[in-house]
Protein backbone atom coordinates (compact mmCIF):
# COMPACT_ATOMS: atom_id res chain seq x y z
CA UNK A 1 0.00 0.00 0.00
CA UNK A 2 1.36 3.57 -1.22
CA UNK A 3 1.50 6.48 1.01
CA UNK A 4 -1.46 8.49 2.04
CA UNK A 5 -1.74 11.97 -0.11
CA UNK A 6 -2.10 15.30 1.82
CA UNK A 7 -6.01 15.14 0.30
CA UNK A 8 -6.65 11.96 1.54
CA UNK A 9 -5.43 12.92 4.77
CA UNK A 10 -7.21 15.76 4.52
CA UNK A 11 -10.27 13.46 3.73
CA UNK A 12 -9.88 11.55 6.87
CA UNK A 13 -9.88 14.08 8.87
CA UNK A 14 -12.67 15.71 7.54
CA UNK A 15 -15.18 12.49 7.67
CA UNK A 16 -13.81 12.47 11.02
CA UNK A 17 -15.07 16.06 12.59
CA UNK A 18 -18.52 15.17 10.15
CA UNK A 19 -19.38 11.84 11.97
CA UNK A 20 -18.03 11.78 15.67
CA UNK A 21 -20.44 12.96 18.24
CA UNK A 22 -18.29 15.43 20.00
CA UNK A 23 -20.71 16.34 22.95
CA UNK A 24 -19.75 12.67 24.14
CA UNK A 25 -16.41 13.22 24.32
CA UNK A 26 -14.78 14.58 27.21
CA UNK A 27 -12.04 16.82 26.25
CA UNK A 28 -11.04 17.94 29.47
CA UNK A 29 -11.41 14.88 31.88
CA UNK A 30 -9.64 12.34 29.47
CA UNK A 31 -6.84 14.82 29.37
CA UNK A 32 -7.03 15.29 25.23
CA UNK A 33 -6.70 19.33 25.32
CA UNK A 34 -3.92 19.20 27.39
CA UNK A 35 -2.35 16.77 25.19
CA UNK A 36 -3.06 18.18 21.73
CA UNK A 37 -2.30 22.11 22.50
CA UNK A 38 0.69 21.26 24.93
CA UNK A 39 1.79 18.61 23.06
CA UNK A 40 0.90 18.66 19.16
CA UNK A 41 3.54 15.91 18.37
CA UNK A 42 2.75 13.59 20.71
CA UNK A 43 -1.01 13.86 20.04
CA UNK A 44 -0.01 13.33 16.12
CA UNK A 45 1.83 10.13 17.36
CA UNK A 46 -0.49 8.37 19.32
CA UNK A 47 -3.33 9.21 16.58
CA UNK A 48 -0.74 7.54 13.89
CA UNK A 49 -0.23 4.56 16.40
CA UNK A 50 -4.07 4.41 16.70
CA UNK A 51 -4.82 4.37 12.47
CA UNK A 52 -1.61 2.01 12.05
CA UNK A 53 -3.06 -0.39 15.00
CA UNK A 54 -6.08 -0.61 12.10
CA UNK A 55 -8.38 1.58 14.77
CA UNK A 56 -8.27 -0.52 17.75
CA UNK A 57 -7.64 0.96 21.06
CA UNK A 58 -5.07 -1.52 22.37
CA UNK A 59 -6.01 -2.43 26.09
CA UNK A 60 -3.37 -2.44 28.67
CA UNK A 61 0.31 -2.93 26.89
CA UNK A 62 0.29 -4.43 23.56
CA UNK A 63 1.92 -7.94 22.79
CA UNK A 64 3.47 -7.91 19.23
CA UNK A 65 5.17 -4.78 17.73
CA UNK A 66 5.26 -3.92 14.12
CA UNK A 67 8.76 -2.84 13.32
CA UNK A 68 8.94 -0.89 9.89
CA UNK A 69 12.10 -2.08 7.91
CA UNK A 70 11.23 -0.34 5.14
CA UNK A 71 13.61 2.61 5.84
CA UNK A 72 16.89 1.59 8.14
CA UNK A 73 18.25 3.35 11.09
CA UNK A 74 20.03 6.55 9.98
CA UNK A 75 22.35 7.44 12.84
CA UNK A 76 23.26 10.99 11.04
CA UNK A 77 19.63 11.69 11.28
CA UNK A 78 19.10 10.46 14.79
CA UNK A 79 22.75 11.58 16.50
CA UNK A 80 24.83 13.71 14.02
CA UNK A 81 27.06 14.08 11.40
CA UNK A 82 30.06 11.20 11.00
CA UNK A 83 28.17 9.07 12.72
CA UNK A 84 28.57 5.33 11.44
CA UNK A 85 27.26 1.88 11.68
CA UNK A 86 30.56 -0.44 12.57
CA UNK A 87 28.66 -3.83 12.99
CA UNK A 88 24.56 -5.12 13.08
CA UNK A 89 22.88 -8.88 14.45
CA UNK A 90 22.00 -9.99 11.13
CA UNK A 91 19.09 -11.82 13.17
CA UNK A 92 17.74 -8.88 14.36
CA UNK A 93 17.85 -7.29 10.81
CA UNK A 94 15.34 -9.78 9.52
CA UNK A 95 12.59 -9.42 12.22
CA UNK A 96 9.65 -7.44 11.14
CA UNK A 97 7.40 -8.02 13.89
CA UNK A 98 8.53 -8.28 17.93
CA UNK A 99 7.01 -10.42 20.15
CA UNK A 100 7.21 -8.64 23.50
CA UNK A 101 6.52 -11.28 25.71
CA UNK A 102 9.47 -13.23 24.35
CA UNK A 103 12.32 -10.05 25.04
CA UNK A 104 14.46 -10.64 28.08
CA UNK A 105 16.69 -8.22 29.67
CA UNK A 106 19.77 -9.70 30.21
CA UNK A 107 23.71 -8.39 31.71
CA UNK A 108 26.14 -10.97 31.51
CA UNK A 109 27.81 -10.03 34.78
CA UNK A 110 29.13 -13.12 36.56
CA UNK A 111 29.33 -14.23 40.10
CA UNK A 112 31.21 -12.19 41.90
CA UNK A 113 31.64 -9.13 39.48
CA UNK A 114 29.87 -5.57 40.06
CA UNK A 115 30.88 -4.96 36.79
CA UNK A 116 32.39 -4.87 33.29
CA UNK A 117 33.53 -2.91 30.07
CA UNK A 118 30.63 -2.61 27.54
CA UNK A 119 32.91 -4.45 25.13
CA UNK A 120 33.08 -7.53 27.20
CA UNK A 121 29.92 -7.57 27.50
CA UNK A 122 28.99 -7.42 23.81
CA UNK A 123 31.24 -10.66 24.25
CA UNK A 124 29.57 -12.77 26.18
CA UNK A 125 25.90 -11.57 24.83
CA UNK A 126 27.76 -13.18 21.12
CA UNK A 127 28.79 -15.63 23.03
CA UNK A 128 25.78 -16.71 24.63
CA UNK A 129 23.75 -16.69 20.83
CA UNK A 130 21.29 -14.07 22.02
CA UNK A 131 19.73 -12.01 19.21
CA UNK A 132 20.85 -8.66 20.05
CA UNK A 133 18.12 -6.17 19.48
CA UNK A 134 18.89 -3.50 17.05
CA UNK A 135 18.82 0.49 16.48
CA UNK A 136 15.52 0.11 14.31
CA UNK A 137 14.04 -1.35 17.17
CA UNK A 138 14.99 0.96 19.49
CA UNK A 139 13.96 3.54 17.14
CA UNK A 140 10.42 2.36 16.98
CA UNK A 141 9.86 2.29 20.65
CA UNK A 142 11.37 5.56 20.89
CA UNK A 143 8.88 7.11 18.26
CA UNK A 144 6.15 4.98 19.79
CA UNK A 145 6.99 5.53 23.22
CA UNK A 146 3.14 3.72 24.61
CA UNK A 147 4.76 0.46 23.32
CA UNK A 148 7.81 0.80 25.51
CA UNK A 149 6.96 -1.98 28.18
CA UNK A 150 6.08 -0.85 31.70
CA UNK A 151 8.52 -3.57 33.50
CA UNK A 152 11.62 -1.18 31.57
CA UNK A 153 10.40 1.87 34.13
CA UNK A 154 11.70 -0.60 37.57
CA UNK A 155 15.18 0.19 38.75
CA UNK A 156 17.28 -1.99 39.26
CA UNK A 157 19.36 -2.16 43.20
CA UNK A 158 17.93 0.82 43.45
CA UNK A 159 19.16 2.53 40.21
CA UNK A 160 17.84 3.54 36.65
CA UNK A 161 17.47 0.85 34.25
CA UNK A 162 19.14 1.20 31.40
CA UNK A 163 17.88 -0.75 28.75
CA UNK A 164 20.44 -1.49 25.58
CA UNK A 165 20.10 -2.10 22.22
CA UNK A 166 23.48 -3.92 21.49
CA UNK A 167 22.14 -5.46 17.83
CA UNK A 168 23.53 -2.03 16.32
CA UNK A 169 27.25 -1.03 17.27
CA UNK A 170 27.49 2.46 16.26
CA UNK A 171 30.79 5.10 15.91
CA UNK A 172 30.80 7.75 16.74
CA UNK A 173 32.67 10.84 14.98
CA UNK A 174 36.14 9.90 16.84
CA UNK A 175 35.75 6.49 15.75
CA UNK A 176 34.67 5.13 19.37
CA UNK A 177 31.95 2.09 19.52
CA UNK A 178 28.54 2.82 21.66
CA UNK A 179 25.22 1.49 21.55
CA UNK A 180 22.16 2.81 22.08
CA UNK A 181 19.53 3.00 25.55
CA UNK A 182 16.50 3.44 26.63
CA UNK A 183 15.11 4.79 30.74
CA UNK A 184 12.87 5.99 32.52
CA UNK A 185 13.57 9.35 34.58
CA UNK A 186 12.42 12.43 35.91
CA UNK A 187 8.94 11.03 34.62
CA UNK A 188 9.72 10.45 31.22
CA UNK A 189 11.51 8.45 28.48
CA UNK A 190 14.68 8.96 27.69
CA UNK A 191 17.19 7.91 24.92
CA UNK A 192 20.77 7.66 25.16
CA UNK A 193 24.28 5.96 24.18
CA UNK A 194 27.27 4.71 26.03
CA UNK A 195 30.81 3.75 24.58
CA UNK A 196 31.74 0.09 24.86
CA UNK A 197 34.99 1.28 26.72
CA UNK A 198 33.12 2.21 30.17
CA UNK A 199 31.75 0.54 33.04
CA UNK A 200 28.55 -2.00 32.51
CA UNK A 201 26.71 -2.96 36.09
CA UNK A 202 23.27 -5.01 36.59
CA UNK A 203 21.13 -1.72 36.01
CA UNK A 204 22.55 -1.92 32.22
CA UNK A 205 20.89 -5.09 30.91
CA UNK A 206 20.45 -5.82 27.34
CA UNK A 207 17.32 -6.55 25.17
CA UNK A 208 17.50 -9.57 23.74
CA UNK A 209 15.72 -12.58 22.44
CA UNK A 210 16.89 -16.58 22.52
CA UNK A 211 18.60 -17.75 19.82
CA UNK A 212 15.79 -18.28 17.05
Amino acid sequence: MGQITVDQSHQVVATLVTNTTWEDIDFEGAGLQNLVIRNPKEAGRQFTAFLKNGGRIIVGEPGIIHIDRTAPFDPVKFLGQRWTIGEEDERSLELTQLDLSKVLLKHMLKKGESSIRGEEELRRLKSADYVRLDAKIFQTFWENQQLIPELWKERTDGNITFVFFDGTVLRGPSGDRCVLCLYWGVGRWNGDYCWLGHDWHVYHPSAVLASI
